[in-house]
């Protein structure tokens, strides 16, 4: 279930080639951590599995693109290259330096197997909000959404097998925190994260969409790790969940909304907006009335450290904080009200985002990933510029420290679900 794969295979069988499947594994990226990287490399050895079967290599390069990609293309005798898309920064300095680095008579292709709509096909510009991309992509998904043609048997060998893999010692490459550990429920690869997509289907999608903003409830698709990890095709649960339309379309199409058009939409924020982890990536009426109250007296002041604790005066947070660290998953509701704390609790905007962003990508699973920058969906990361700077939304009436952005307390919480039950589950003393 990916076009990249799809299209790198269409054009080795068109020249009767052998096909290779490459991963570059960085020592650290961004607050990655062993949590992570572990969930990444279980992943993969399932696809190296997979191209055995299938008479494709796969490889596992240690190392930045830069420095063992080009080594390998000329080592091989590769006559082409086909990568993936990402719009953050990192990933598309790899393209960037990979490219300056191939021979000029390798072709170099992107396909955007991360979204339906491909980014730039969706919109040439960066969208104002959800209003202004739905249609633009809804108009394109007839184009886009349609079935997988299946990899098949690759007819044409390599010269010379890939070296075997030795998975464990993979590990004493990373430069990164071994401390925050593997979460249980979650099970790496695309074998159990298809599971979890039939169970969604099976047992929560008929109460997605009047449930999903409570998080007592069960009722989210919990697929974002498996998503973020292209471990599970976006297109794949998408075309799945659409089969119970006739049952479940007030479901449907709330899923359809979270995973495609506020996705989508994050994805075209990230690529257009070079300051999309930034204050300075917020419209230009979130970044005045921000700074207008940049010096209002906050109720509290809290470090780093107590919030990564999760010691704070109020009890729904420190839960919320403390599902991340441990099940490393907030619930979507909640992700909105821990990010606009964080706002109310620190010295300025760009502490706060600087904050949130860092816990985010520390221990959510899902992190480090264009909808932490920005949406907030129960299928998404945290959406601290969302939460924080606005962005995507409007200008509300104007209060301390908030100013116009869109405030949230516990008060209000309290009048949407259960907090108590929230607050004893996942109390301090777990």
């Amino acid at each position: 279930d990916n076009w990249a794969f799809l299209y790198a295979q269409r054009l080795a069988l068109k020249q009767e080639l052998p096909l290779h499947v490459c991963f570059c594994l960085v020592p650290k990226f961004l607050e990655a951590t062993i949590r992570h990287y572990r969930f990444m490399l279980r992943g993969l050895q399932e696809v190296a599995e997979e191209c055995a079967e299938l008479n494709i290599s796969f490889h596992l390069l240690l190392g930045y693109a830069k420095d063992t990609l080009p080594t390998f293309v000329a080592e091989h005798g590769v006559g082409g290259l086909v990568t993936d898309f990402s719009p953050l920064r990192l990933p598309q300095q790899w393209v960037e330096d990979v490219r300056e680095r191939l021979p000029e008579d390798v072709p170099f292709a992107q396909v955007d197997a991360h979204n339906i709509v491909p980014c730039w096909v969706a919109s040439p510009k960066q969208e104002y909000s959800a209003r202004t991309i739905r249609g633009k992509i809804h108009a394109q998904l007839p184009e886009f959404l349609t079935e997988f043609p299946p990899v098949v048997h690759h007819p044409h060998p390599p010269s010379c097998p890939a070296e075997p893999i030795a998975w464990e010692a993979c590990y004493s490459s990373l430069q990164v925190d071994h401390t925050v550990k593997e979460v249980e429920w979650a099970t790496p690869g695309t074998t159990a994260g298809m599971a979890v997509l039939k169970s969604f289907i099976a047992e929560r999608l008929k109460s997605f969409s009047t449930h999903r903003n409570d998080p007592n409830k069960a009722a989210l698709s919990n697929l974002s790790p498996w998503l973020h990890f292209g471990q599970v095709s976006t297109q794949r649960a998408i075309l799945e969940v659409q089969k119970h339309r006739r049952n479940y379309k007030d479901s449907v199409d709330a899923f359809v909304e979270e995973a495609v058009v506020r996705r989508e939409l994050a994805e075209n924020f990230c690529y257009y907006n070079e300051n999309y982890d930034s204050v300075l990536g917020a419209y230009d009426w979130a970044q005045t009335t921000l700074k207008l109250h940049a010096k209002d007296k906050r109720p509290y002041l809290y470090s780093l450290q107590e919030l990564e604790q999760g010691t704070t005066h109020d009890p729904l947070w420190n839960a919320a904080q403390l599902q991340m660290v441990h099940e490393g998953k907030m619930h979507g509701f909640l992700r909105m009200y821990w990010a606009k704390k964080i706002l109310e609790w620190t010295r300025s905007p760009e502490e706060a985002l600087q904050f949130a962003i860092y816990l985010n990508d520390r221990y959510e699973l899902d992190g480090r990933d264009p909808n932490g920058y920005l949406t907030l969906l129960s299928l998404c990361p945290a959406g601290c510029l969302w939460s924080i700077c606005g962005i995507h939304d409007q200008g509300w009436a104007e209060r301390p420290i908030f100013g116009k952005i869109r405030y949230m307390n516990y008060a209000g919480c309290k009048r949407k679900f259960d907090v108590d039950q929230f607050e004893r589950r996942y109390a301090p003393t777990r």
